[in-house]
């Protein structure tokens, strides 16, 4: 059985869809999985607890205590005890809610307290998907690093045809096995991802620095952990966290304790994802109390820092990966190509700031990757999550192919 030993909290909401739900959980512990349901009020409108409970072999869990026997039903331990949550189907009501935070019943509760990535599988009317208010909340469920099970096109329960059907239970329960299977993929595996600025000090209140927010790098560190590779993360100064129990972040500020650090963990590790935006230059000085304005103009020396990439290229064994990033703005091509040569990268992860929707302080990205063989992989514009699996997927599959070589 091919979910054996996992644990899953299947949430369900109020939808017309909900009768799909008692499949989909069929099918889940056919495949060996122990599931907890989570129902909100409404969806026991549309199918019982008594059906799924028996399909379950757990009673199911909707208010915070049952009024028959007094039972607690702790959302932190359900957060805690599952290995994947999964809401299937999700109402647009539901779906406002878990991106704003709203916490007014038990499975929303349960959400904003899971430890483990959330699946969730939307289902309402093609007007009701389509509307902005809903595109938007799906957008910032992808931007949290929720996976989202497209819903199919067809007939729908108004008698109009579009897309907003949940997806068919047995395809969510293949989407479930490949979540599982790829976690397996990066096991025992160590990597080393960096990310966001560097602050470049010139006296205590003024710094060189850069628009990076830090989502890609972070996004990428938490998709190598859900791979099950072990990640240490270190950080430049970012407004993001991390919750994730595969990370370890680093904080750093500034390029020279990016570059110390980096040398330090990289001999350690099967590989490392260069995201961090790092400065080019830092003052050749700095002074301890803040320049005044004494005169109209200030000049400031600036000298190159470490090229961290560079030189972890010239340390890297034939089993590690290295990966960097090219964010260019002309001749985005060439010089990625230069690049990778230069610095001795398995993979490059190209963007322009030429693409609208890539860059610094966005949500979405656009990137090219290339590889040692000068193989060019085109993507559309996707949010940052998504553009973080389709790197680590690269990166599983240049392991794979590493891992072949030296069989």
């Amino acid at each position: 059985m091919r979910l054996s030993g996992k644990h899953i909290v299947l949430g369900v909401t109020g939808s017309i869809a909900a009768y799909k739900a008692a499949y989909l959980l069929r099918g889940l512990v056919k495949e060996g999985a122990e599931v907890q349901v989570v129902m909100t009020p409404s969806a026991k409108e549309f199918i019982t607890p008594v059906t799924m409970s028996a399909l379950s072999g757990k009673p199911v869990a909707s208010d915070f205590f049952s009024a028959n026997d007094g039972t607690w039903y702790s959302h932190v331990d359900m957060g805690q005890w599952a290995d994947l949550m999964l809401i299937a189907p999700a109402t647009a009501a539901t779906l406002g809610k878990m991106a704003n935070g709203v916490c007014d019943n038990l499975l929303i509760t349960t959400y904003l307290s899971a430890k483990c990535k959330v699946m969730i599988a939307p289902a309402m009317d093609l007007d009701m998907f389509r509307h902005p208010a809903n595109l938007r909340n799906l957008e910032i469920l992808r931007s949290f690093g929720n996976i989202i099970i497209e819903p199919g096109e067809g007939e729908l329960a108004s008698g109009l045809h579009g897309k907003g059907r949940m997806e068919e239970p047995e395809n969510i329960v293949e989407e479930v096995v490949r979540f599982f299977d790829q976690k397996k993929k990066l096991g025992n595996k160590h990597f080393l991802v960096t990310a966001g600025p560097t602050h470049e000090k010139i006296d205590p209140v003024r710094f060189i620095g850069n628009y990076s927010s830090g989502k890609m790098g972070y996004a990428i560190a938490g998709e190598l952990a859900d791979a099950g590779a072990k990640v240490t993360l270190v950080s430049g100064p970012v407004q993001i966290k991390t919750t994730n129990a595969g990370i370890t972040v680093i904080p750093v500020e500034s390029a020279k304790e990016m570059h110390e650090k980096c040398l330090e963990i990289f001999p350690e590790t099967d590989g490392a994802v260069m995201c961090a935006a790092v400065a080019d230059f830092t003052p050749e000085s700095f002074s301890g109390a803040k320049i005044k304005r004494e005169k109209d103009d200030l000049m400031i020396r600036l000298k190159p820092t470490n090229d961290i990439a560079g030189d972890l290229g010239r340390i890297k064994s034939d089993n590690q990966l290295l990966i960097g990033f090219a964010l260019e703005t002309n001749d985005e091509l060439s010089n990625a190509f230069a690049k990778l040569k230069r610095k001795n990268l398995d993979l490059i992860v190209l963007n322009s700031l030429n693409d609208a929707g890539a860059g610094f302080g966005v949500d979405t990205n656009k990137i090219t990757l290339i590889d040692k063989g000068n193989n060019l992989t085109f993507f559309e514009l996707k949010s940052k999550t998504e553009v973080a699996a389709d790197i680590v997927c690269a990166i599983i599959s240049e392991m794979g192919k590493r891992e072949e070589l030296l069989d």
